[in-house]
């Protein structure tokens, strides 16, 4: 079985465990989910390499039914050239973007890391695209459901500046920014594609899997 189908089957293990222990009122059915995510724990631990404690953050880390994290991208355009940032860790390129932190909306998640990673003031305008990262080609595939958002912004200031998490700062070309060394965890060859598309397109219709 492939790692991919093997990290959906866990993901969907741990989502019954979870989702089980939050709703169920009868001590006997909360002993079998209890006993479920031990299991899952297990697995974890013995498919993908984690420590006891990274399988335990994994699996009791949150409560309540279990629903997909969410990643949002910032996609910046300065004149016509789409503003990428290169990590620090691995020295590859991407859109700007992370994880959306609670209390924020993913508008302002977008404006919050572009400011933290490139130094610039955005201006949220449109939703462009939303992703299943099981949809489609990511690396690596982990056993957590992800949505990606891809939220076209407008520059409000120009200045730009590397970040903590950032080593360079820079705008391209679609030929430039395809030539990349991506980061294939946070962006795909076809999401670049994708935000020159909707840059030159006149009426973007929002995309969705």
């Amino acid at each position: 079985m492939a790692t991919k189908d093997l990290n959906l089957l866990i993901a969907q293990l741990q989502a019954i465990a979870q989702s089980g222990r939050y709703y169920t009122k009868d001590v006997f059915d909360r002993e079998r989910y209890d006993q479920l995510a031990a299991t899952t724990k297990q697995l974890v631990m013995l498919l993908g390499d984690a420590t006891p404690e990274q399988a335990r953050l994994f699996v009791d880390q949150d409560i309540g039914y279990v629903t997909p994290k969410v990643d949002v991208r910032a996609v910046t355009f300065i004149d016509d050239r789409l503003l990428m940032v290169q990590e620090r860790a691995g020295e590859t390129w991407s859109i700007p973007g992370g994880w959306a932190d609670l209390g924020y909306s993913a508008g302002e998640i977008a404006v919050k890391e572009t400011r933290e990673e490139a130094g610039l003031t955005v201006k949220p305008t449109q939703l462009l695209a939303v992703y299943s990262v099981r949809k489609r080609d990511y690396a690596p595939q982990s056993t957590r459901d992800v949505y990606k958002f891809f939220i076209a912004c407008e520059p409000v200031t120009h200045t730009l500046k590397t970040g903590v998490e950032t080593e360079n700062v820079k705008t391209f070309s679609r030929e430039e920014a395809l030539a990349l060394p991506l980061s294939r965890q946070r962006n795909l060859p076809a999401d670049v594609a994708m935000a020159f598309a909707a840059h030159a397109s006149e009426q973007w219709e929002t995309e969705f899997d």
